[in-house]
């Protein structure tokens, strides 16, 4: 009941933003896609000021004794164009599997619209690589539209589409995925356009075979602040990026990731 409470709380937001152009962060979600937290954006990490951008990210998420690593980079290319990828090390002191991590490698294609950023996308999962080896995918739609909340930019993003896969990690054949979430920035006055609040939430995780962050048929609300190093003037041609983040954060088993990422164009 409290998760559905702040979906429709999320949602009357979105629905009552005037459109005004917010700075766009684009932020790298747990996966690797350019996003929010668990969710991708309609945006690609490098869409208007370079025709070849890379990024590389990392994420960590502690869940009481046991944590998974999840390194992760992605390039940009013609400015439409973005290819990402994510190693998911999962740490889990209560099994015997030794080594129980998964590769995601993602892309999406920016519509060439005005206004409001959207991209289909898709992913490829391949779980437990190492030992079982469990495959995934998923397609999306996500649109991200530009905003304002008690006068603070934000932005908008809407994700809905379908995960297919090994009955083990995936859900039922009648199942959609879908997803929301908002980019804030927090009292630009005062923070300079340095910190931002961003929250999703989600049917889906970032994988099918996630660490903190179980969707399950509840959803997951995740929430946190971003950290944009690259507002200072002196770094605004590259990307910056420091997340500290609470997983599931409406759920018993939430729990804490702390990240960064680090952007250039390069052409």
């Amino acid at each position: 009941m409290m998760k559905k409470t702040v979906f429709v709380i999320v949602l009357i937001v979105a629905l009552a933003a005037p459109a005004v152009f917010a700075q766009s962060l684009k932020g790298m979600s747990l996966n690797g896609a350019t996003g929010l937290i668990g969710i991708p954006s309609g945006r690609i990490g490098w869409e208007r000021t370079s025709d070849f951008g890379f990024d590389l990210g990392y994420h960590a998420i502690i869940d009481d004794d046991d944590a998974n690593h999840i390194p992760k980079a992605s390039v940009s290319l013609f400015r439409l164009l973005e290819i990402s990828g994510a190693y998911d090390i999962q740490d889990d002191n209560n099994s015997s599997i030794e080594d129980e991590s998964d590769l995601i490698i993602g892309g999406k294609i920016q519509l060439p619209t005005e206004g409001t950023a959207v991209a289909i996308g898709g992913n490829a999962q391949m779980i437990k690589i190492n030992d079982e080896s469990y495959q995934a995918t998923q397609i999306y739609l996500a649109a991200t539209y530009p905003g304002s909340f008690f006068e603070m930019p934000a932005e908008t993003t809407f994700v809905v589409g379908k995960s297919f896969g090994d009955d083990e990690v995936t859900p039922g054949d009648e199942a959609i995925d879908f997803g929301m979430g908002f980019d804030l920035i927090l009292f630009p006055e005062v923070f300079q356009g340095y910190v931002h609040w961003i929250n999703d939430f989600a049917n889906f995780s970032y994988s099918q075979d996630p660490r903190g962050v179980n969707a399950g048929f509840r959803g997951a609300f995740n929430t946190g602040i971003r950290i944009d190093v690259a507002a200072n003037p002196s770094l605004s041609k590259y990307k910056f990026v420091i997340d500290a983040i609470m997983t599931d954060a409406l759920d018993e088993n939430r729990a804490f990731a702390l990240g960064l990422a680090f952007g250039a164009p390069l052409m």
